[in-house]
C-alpha cells in the first residue's frame, strides 16, 4: 500500500506539471502574438444535486466540467477565448482567437486599459471541509431527503413539499505574464426544503433554512448535518398551515425588525450591487441597471446610520464568496464599503480601481466558469454585528412588525427604490410578539431606509448565508456569493400587503 500511495502521488504531481506547462505555453504564445498582458485560468468543477418530491426522487444530476479561459491585452484592449479541450493545439488556438478579438477591440475602444501595479502572487488555497460530500452515499442523501419531505407533508393542507441537497467541488489554476501562479480548490455544500399550504383562497409557502431552494456554504457534508432538516420539517409545515388563517399585514408606517436571512438579501440588493464599480461606470447598464452610488458621493454620502457598517470580506471561513485570490490573481481582502453609515468603498477590478484613481483592486473579479470572462462580483458582503439582540429589539418596540424569510423582491435599475415581501410576519405590540401576519411587505428608498436603522443584533445572532443565483453579465453568469447578517431594526418604514 505505501508504494501504491507514492505511485498515486507521483501520478498526480505529473498531471499538475503537465497542466501548468500547458498554461505557461499559452502565456508564451500570447506574448509572441503581441499581448502586453495575458492570463490563463484552468478550472474543473464537479457538481451533484438530489431532490425529493411526493416521497420519491424527483431529480438527480451529476456533471463534470473542465476547460481553459484565456484573457489577453493587446494595444490597450481585451480579448477572451476558451476551450474545453486540454491540448496544446486547442489552447494555442484559443489564444489566437483572443488575440484577434483584442486587436479588433483596440480599433474602437475609448481609452486603453490600465491594470495598475503588477500582481504576481504565488500560492495555494484550500477551502474548509470536514466530510467530503461526494463520499456520502447517494442512498444516505435520498433517505435524509425522503424523511424530511415526509415530515413536511404532516399537515393536511400541505399540497407541495420538496427537499434537496447539492454539493460542488471546484479546482482552479491561474497563471499570468506578470508571474502569478495560483492553485485553489474548495467544496460547496448545501440543502433546503420548502412546502406550500393551500386552501380555497390562496397558497402560503414556508422555506428552511433559507428561501428559494437551499442554503449553501463552503464546506463539507457537515454543513447539511448542522441544518437538522428532519428536526425542523414539521415546524415548517405547521407554520405554512398557520399562515392560511393569518390576517393580512396591516398597511402604514411602523417600526420594522428584519430577521437575519431577510437582512442578508437587503444587503445584497441595496448595497452589494450598487457598489460594483463596473455597474457605476455603466458597463452593466444593459442588463441589470446602474447605480446611484457614484464616485462623487464616495466619502460624503451618508448611506446609513452609525449602526451600519458593511464590508466585502473574501476571507471569512465558509462564505460562498471566500477564496485565496480572485480571477485576476488579486489576494482576498476584507474591505469596508460602508463605515458607520458613511459610503467609503467599492467592489473593484484592477482596471476599475486604476480608473477610479486609488490604484489597487480589492479583489472582486470572478467568473462562474472557465468559459466566461471575469466580472466584478460580490464576495461576502456582510453587515457587521452590533450590540443589541432580537429580544431586546422586540422589547423596545411599541408598535411594529417582525418580518422573516424572503418571498419576493423588486428594486429599480439604480438600486434606490425597493420593495420586499416575506413569508412570515408578526405583530409587535408594547414589547411583545403578537399575532401572525401573512403576505407582508415593506418598501423604501435605500439611503432613507439604512439611515433609519437604530439597532443590529450582536455576534451570537450573526449568521453567514449563501446566495447561489446572483445573475450578471452578457452572456449571463450566475455567481455564488455570501452575506453575513444579524437581525436589525428600522424606524418609520412603509409596510403593507405584498
Amino acid at each position: 500500500m505505501p508504494s501504491q500511495a507514492r505511485s498515486d502521488r507521483d501520478r498526480l504531481r505529473g498531471v499538475k506539471r503537465s497542466v501548468k506547462e500547458l498554461a505557461r505555453d499559452a502565456l508564451d504564445t500570447a506574448q509572441v502574438g503581441g499581448a502586453q498582458y495575458a492570463d490563463v485560468r484552468l478550472q474543473q468543477t464537479r457538481h451533484q444535486e438530489v431532490s425529493v418530491k411526493d416521497g420519491r426522487v424527483d431529480g438527480l444530476s451529476q456533471d463534470f466540467s473542465e476547460g481553459v479561459g484565456v484573457r489577453v491585452l493587446v494595444d490597450g484592449a481585451w480579448g477572451f477565448a476558451c476551450t474545453s479541450t486540454m491540448s496544446k493545439a486547442e489552447i494555442d488556438q484559443a489564444v489566437e482567437v483572443a488575440l484577434g478579438i483584442a486587436r479588433a477591440s483596440a480599433r474602437v475602444h475609448k481609452r486603453p486599459v490600465d491594470l495598475g501595479p503588477p500582481v504576481a502572487h504565488k500560492g495555494e488555497y484550500v477551502g474548509p471541509v470536514g466530510t467530503d460530500p461526494f463520499s456520502v452515499s447517494l442512498e444516505a442523501k435520498v433517505d435524509l431527503l425522503v424523511e424530511a419531505e415526509r415530515l413536511l407533508r404532516s399537515q393536511p393542507s400541505i399540497r407541495f413539499a420538496e427537499a434537496s441537497t447539492e454539493c460542488t467541488h471546484w479546482r482552479k489554476l491561474f497563471v499570468s505574464t506578470e508571474g502569478a501562479e495560483l492553485e485553489q480548490e474548495a467544496y460547496e455544500t448545501g440543502a433546503g426544503m420548502e412546502c406550500s399550504a393551500v386552501n380555497d383562497e390562496e397558497l402560503q409557502k414556508r422555506s428552511y433554512p433559507n428561501s428559494f431552494g437551499r442554503q449553501v456554504a463552503q464546506g463539507g457534508w457537515e454543513v447539511v448535518e448542522t441544518m437538522e432538516l428532519t428536526s425542523n420539517a414539521q415546524r415548517i409545515a405547521e407554520e405554512a398551515a398557520q399562515l392560511l388563517g393569518a390576517e393580512h399585514c396591516p398597511a402604514g408606517r411602523k417600526t420594522l425588525i428584519l430577521d437575519a436571512s431577510q437582512l442578508a438579501l437587503q444587503v445584497h440588493e441595496s448595497c452589494g450591487h450598487p457598489t460594483e464599480l463596473d455597474r457605476v461606470y455603466g458597463t452593466e447598464a444593459a442588463y441589470a441597471g446602474t447605480s446611484f452610488m457614484t464616485p462623487d458621493l464616495l466619502g460624503t454620502l451618508r448611506y446609513g446610520s452609525d449602526k451600519v457598517t458593511i464590508v466585502a470580506d473574501a476571507t471569512v471561513p465558509g462564505g460562498l464568496g471566500s477564496f485565496g485570490w480572485d480571477d485576476e490573481g488579486v489576494e482576498a481582502q476584507n474591505v469596508k464599503l460602508i463605515d458607520e453609515g458613511l459610503f467609503v468603498g467599492y467592489l473593484t477590478s484592477r482596471e476599475t480601481a486604476a480608473q477610479l484613481g486609488n490604484g489597487r483592486s480589492m479583489g472582486a473579479m470572478r467568473a462562474d466558469g472557465w468559459q466566461r470572462i471575469p466580472l466584478i462580483r460580490m464576495t461576502n458582503i456582510n453587515i457587521l454585528p452590533g450590540a443589541s439582540s432580537l429580544e431586546e429589539m422586540i422589547a423596545g418596540t411599541r408598535d411594529g412588525i417582525l418580518m422573516h424569510t424572503n418571498k419576493s423582491w423588486s428594486i429599480d435599475d439604480r438600486r434606490l427604490n425597493f420593495q420586499f415581501g416575506t413569508e412570515m410576519a408578526w405583530e409587535i405590540k408594547d414589547g411583545k410578539r403578537g399575532k401572525l401576519y401573512r403576505n407582508a411587505s415593506y418598501g423604501g428608498i435605500t439611503p432613507d431606509f439604512w439611515n433609519s436603522c437604530d439597532a443590529v443584533a450582536g455576534p451570537s445572532e450573526w449568521r453567514m448565508f449563501g446566495l447561489i443565483n446572483c445573475g450578471k453579465g452578457q452572456p449571463g453568469q450566475v455567481m455564488r456569493v455570501g452575506h453575513g447578517a444579524a437581525p436589525a431594526r428600522f424606524q418609520n418604514v412603509n409596510v403593507g400587503i405584498a
